[in-house]
């Protein structure tokens, strides 16, 4: 038995996509015996719990109905976390006013602290140290809520 990731991934895409959520990453885990499908989603506003439970279990009948994974699985749905790096311009308006770890294209092994001010279309507006910078999303080359207490 192979169980066709590829084909699953693009189905769960799909099924994510019409239900009004960002695809942030599929996982599979173990082996076709015993295999962990790890799914996790985001949106503008952020993910709650019964977020987590309609994508899973509209991804589960999909599944089941189609017969894609033929072993028992475990199916697990959740946010990315706030440790993550976020990867789409979508996932910046809900953290506007939080401060970021950034790091920009050309730039090598330097990150900033920086607080995210406003998105507007691609361009983030961002104050880094006492100045406030524009910077085209596409320029991020790696961004992270920094979490403070």
């Amino acid at each position: 038995m192979n169980t066709n990731k590829p084909l699953i991934s693009e189905k769960i895409k799909n099924i994510v996509e019409q239900l009004g959520f960002l695809l942030i990453e599929i996982n599979f885990r173990g082996n076709d015996n015993d295999l962990v499908l790890e799914i996790f989603i985001d949106n503008e506003v952020g993910i709650i719990t019964s977020d987590c439970v309609d994508v899973s279990r509209a991804c589960g009948d999909l599944i089941e109905s189609e017969n894609l994974i033929e072993s028992k699985y475990r199916l697990d749905v959740s946010s990315p976390g706030i440790d993550r790096p976020l990867m789409y311009i979508q996932q910046f308006q809900k953290n506007i006013d939080r401060f970021f770890e950034l790091e920009f294209e050309g730039q090598v092994g330097e990150k900033f602290v920086a607080k995210l001010l406003d998105v507007n279309n691609e361009i983030l507006k961002f104050q880094i140290d006492n100045k406030i910078e524009e910077v085209n999303f596409n320029n991020i080359k790696s961004a992270k809520v920094v979490v403070r207490f």
